[in-house]
């Protein structure tokens, strides 16, 4: 994987009912990496994931996974939508969630067998919720409902994983817990994209960042990346406080 090239976006551009949402993307993102996706709110964060991932019309631009159209990898592709984009009133446990990370590997009459239970089982470990697999998603914490969504998303054993907001509305044991399989999925050579808001902790977080705003500001690793010129440009007047910059004061 880290050889490859898992996500290549040439010439983006997305527009909703006339309005340019992302402008002339181009990416060339790399395998055995935890990227950050940040800007400032509008910025087309959402945007570029759903167009990469085939759930929304793009007016231009050309989108390969793995070399391939990305409707020819599914399965080796996973996504943890934003909290809002749930139904948490739906009648599901927490194993019926999880296993739905397996129906990408089933046929249509093809059903759940124990060895599938078994993985979605050792998924809800790594996450640290397998005491929490019968009960209703609609009864759990913002916290223990994110860990659900990584849970299905590390049954799917994909290759490539999208996480919009995966930080949002959790607790700090929570954060430090999803960071850290993160950082275990990137070591296995795996590729992450992570939409981010907290910019204080982007350092820590992520080994590349993408800086956008309507389009690409910056991307490349954090370190030389996300510094004092790139953040202005993309946030604009619209820069928030950052807590570990004191620069940017």
């Amino acid at each position: 994987m880290e050889n490859r090239i898992p996500i290549s976006v040439k010439g983006l551009s997305v527009s909703y009912e006339r309005k340019r949402v992302l402008s002339n993307i181009f990416l060339e993102l790399k395998g055995g990496r935890v990227v950050g996706v940040v800007g400032p709110n509008g910025a087309g964060k959402s945007t570029l994931f759903k167009a990469i991932l085939g759930l929304i019309d793009i007016n231009t631009g050309l989108i390969k996974i793995n070399g391939k159209d990305p409707s020819e990898v599914r399965k080796a592709v996973a996504y943890v939508p934003q909290k809002n984009d749930v139904d948490w009133s739906f009648p599901a446990t927490v194993m019926d969630i999880v296993l739905m990370g397996r129906y990408p590997f089933k046929g249509v009459f093809q059903r759940i067998t124990k060895e599938d239970k078994e993985i979605a089982m050792e998924a809800l470990r790594e996450v640290g919720m397998e005491s929490f697999r019968d009960r209703q998603i609609g009864e759990l914490s913002g916290g223990q409902q994110q860990r659900v969504f990584l849970g299905r998303a590390l049954c799917q054993n994909a290759q490539i994983f999208f996480l919009d907001e995966p930080f949002v509305g959790v607790d700090i044991l929570t954060e430090e817990k999803i960071i850290t399989i993160l950082k275990k999925l990137a070591a296995e050579g795996k590729s992450l994209l992570v939409v981010h808001h907290d910019l204080s902790s982007v350092q820590d977080y992520f080994d590349d960042v993408i800086l956008l705003n309507q389009r690409l500001i910056a991307y490349g690793p954090t370190e030389t990346t996300f510094n004092d010129q790139n953040i202005k440009r993309t946030y604009g007047g619209q820069l928030p406080l950052l807590h570990k910059m004191g620069e940017l004061d």
